[in-house]
């Protein structure tokens, strides 16, 4: 066998049937390879949608998602989105092809020091330098992947390793233990939380994502103990919680379960200053940030899978934490909306982003397994505050923009009987607008709902409030028709100009049984920021 063969074996047998790459030279023995264990392969206009698609396809399957890329200047295409998938602890194997070994140093076409770039991105990053470690590193990466804290985990591949052959290269096992919770940390945890009277959980991404097995509700109600999801670049300010920024400093113990100690929770500056924390986490270096950034107010740090920390907690808990009204203010604070968006009405700029959460939201209710995707900008806090959905992907803490659409196809490929409905800006629809023929092509049927308020809104907003109208600059876009777009691109498009016929556009794309692009003549407000009085 050759090198490739011993890759698409092991991928065969321990990953997931579909595959997400941009071609290359230095790839093609994988693809032949691919052609005799026959994964379903989805092959994309840019680098980084393979590795956004494969995102969203590990956050729906609980992983791991596989990319794989060209070398040299491919590789660097598909960087900013594993950045995304870290910060995001997407669980994805990235395979990169790599400059042939035997040119190593000599200035190759394509050389690059691939492993070592990529490092900062991932949880391991390695050059196969034998084609006796393929079959062995390939498996290494695939469980690191998804063990502890999960996240991207990155391979280089040299392009004579792959094409030559590699009798000996046997299948090993190289999966890494994970140990369980120990049972006197769960008792140190407990008599904490029963010790206040205030306590407050942060959960971070991971137990959001749509395929893992961790039910929120359950677990608040088990322990007593209000649960708040952290997994947008807006940390406490996220519009889908609310007010609650307005509580926490209340709060007098905060465990951060799989929650960077970062500028999430503002370096622990929103809390009160006698305030206890607890860090629980499967990477040691988040433990070390925490002990950094909290001090003397980090009570105590458990190297633990956090969804295992919780679990273990809900099975011996006998009783739930009796902490007054306060976990029922935190969930009302949560939950609140201003009444005025409710209100709100078309006017000659478009329609307000408020009244696509009013439109869209009883399907919502009708459809609950239908998975939102949510870019980011302006645009994407709106549709985050104004819908509820149980399955939901968002562009997460890593706060980039433009994968919206790839994401969407992921989630597609990964549940093909559900919705998927994204929603994007005018700006971030462009960085990946050739991904409808790709969704077209791959059988994706999807809807992209693109608010098109024709500018870069977020900066827009930031000139306005910072420098004044007369100070606008290189934030302007044309009112575009991204729906005859993607009618060329072999979907179907839908425009919108009023909030009452954003229902029937979104039926009419449904049944068109073709990935759907309503483009909707949007105002461009900025992104709602929720306070409540008297929280």
């Amino acid at each position: 066998m050759r090198g490739a063969d011993i890759v698409a074996r092991v991928l065969a047998d321990a990953g997931p049937d579909t595959l997400f790459a941009m071609s290359g030279n230095q790839l093609m023995p994988l693809f032949d390879a691919f052609v005799d264990t026959g994964p379903r392969l989805v092959h994309v206009r840019h680098e980084a949608a393979a590795v956004h698609m494969a995102d969203a396809f590990a956050r729906m399957t609980g992983g791991p998602g596989i990319a794989l890329v060209p070398a040299g200047p491919g590789f660097a295409n598909a960087l900013s989105a594993l950045y995304t998938a870290r910060q995001s602890d997407s669980a994805l194997l990235l395979i990169s092809a790599l400059a042939p070994l035997a040119q190593s140093g000599k200035g190759a076409f394509q050389e690059m020091r691939q492993a070592e770039i990529a490092e900062p991105f991932t949880k391991w990053s390695a050059t196969v330098d034998s084609a006796d470690d393929l079959a062995v590193m390939t498996q290494r990466g695939l469980a690191l992947a998804c063990t502890g804290r999960p996240g991207p985990v990155h391979l280089a591949i040299p392009s004579d390793i792959l094409a030559a052959a590699a009798p000996g290269a046997g299948i090993g096992d190289a999966a890494p233990s994970e140990d369980p919770p120990e049972a006197a940390d769960m008792a140190s945890l407990a008599d904490a939380l029963r010790a206040t009277s205030r306590p407050l959980i942060l959960a971070g991404p991971v137990f959001g994502q749509p395929g893992g097995s961790f039910d929120i509700a359950a677990a608040e109600g088990r322990l007593g103990v209000p649960i708040i999801l952290m997994e947008s670049p807006r940390g406490l300010a996220d519009p889908s919680a609310g007010a609650v920024s307005g509580l926490v400093s209340e709060a007098d113990l905060i465990v951060l379960a799989g929650k960077r100690a970062d500028y999430g929770i503002g370096f622990g500056g929103p809390f009160a200053s006698t305030a206890g924390f607890v860090v629980v986490d499967g990477d040691r270096a988040m433990l070390e940030l925490a002990e950094t950034n909290l001090g003397a107010r980090l009570q105590m740090a458990l190297a633990c899978e956090p969804r295992a920390v919780l679990h273990a907690l809900m099975t011996s808990f006998d009783r739930p934490i009796e902490a007054g009204d306060w976990t029922h203010r935190v969930r009302e604070a949560v939950a609140y909306r201003p009444g005025d968006w409710r209100e709100a009405g078309d006017g000659e700029e478009g329609v307000h982003p408020a009244r696509i959460g009013c439109a869209i939201q009883p399907f919502l209710d009708q459809h609950p397994d239908t998975v939102v995707v949510c870019d980011g900008g302006e645009f994407g806090q709106w549709v985050q505050a104004c819908l509820t959905p149980r399955r939901r992907i968002i562009n997460g803490p890593a706060g980039a923009i433009g994968g919206g659409l790839p994401f969407a196809i992921g989630a597609k490929l990964a549940d093909p009987e559900a919705p998927v409905i994204a929603f994007m800006g005018d700006g971030t629809a462009g960085f990946h607008l050739a991904e409808f023929e790709t969704a077209a092509r791959c059988g994706a049927p999807l809807v992209a709902v693109i608010g098109n308020d024709a500018r870069w809104n977020a900066e827009h907003q930031i000139q306005l409030r910072d420098y004044g109208a007369d100070r606008l600059l290189g934030c302007a876009l044309t009112p575009a028709r991204y729906d005859e777009a993607a009618r060329a691109l072999g979907c179907h498009g839908e425009h919108v100009e009023r909030a009452a016929q954003l229902d029937p556009a979104l039926k009419r794309s449904l049944a068109s049984g073709r990935p759907a692009c309503i483009n909707v003549k949007l105002q461009g407000c900025a992104a709602p920021a929720i306070q409540r009085r008297g929280v």
